[in-house]
């Protein structure tokens, strides 16, 4: 059986929120992205880009790994804009 990575759908109010939680850690989508390329992903500047503007589906990995790059609670990465 092939294993499949399953995608968050994706939507406005979390790729606004991974925008503010990487501005808040002080980091460039280059510096992100280098960083998740460490752990193993194989993520562009502009794959990452194009997460936070809310085109294209994130892997829960991927949410766990910019968690901890974050240093975020859940709350946070799926906190809803009023």
């Amino acid at each position: 059986m092939k294993h499949t990575e399953q995608k968050i759908k994706h939507d406005l109010n979390l790729g606004h929120n991974l925008r503010a939680l990487r501005k808040r850690s002080g980091l460039t989508q280059d510096q992100v992205t280098a960083k998740m390329q460490l752990k193993g992903f194989s993520m562009t500047r502009s794959g990452y880009s194009k997460i936070e503007c809310g085109i294209s589906n994130v892997s829960m990995q991927e949410i766990l790994a910019l968690k901890e790059l974050y240093h975020a609670e859940f709350e946070e990465i799926f906190r809803i804009i009023e």
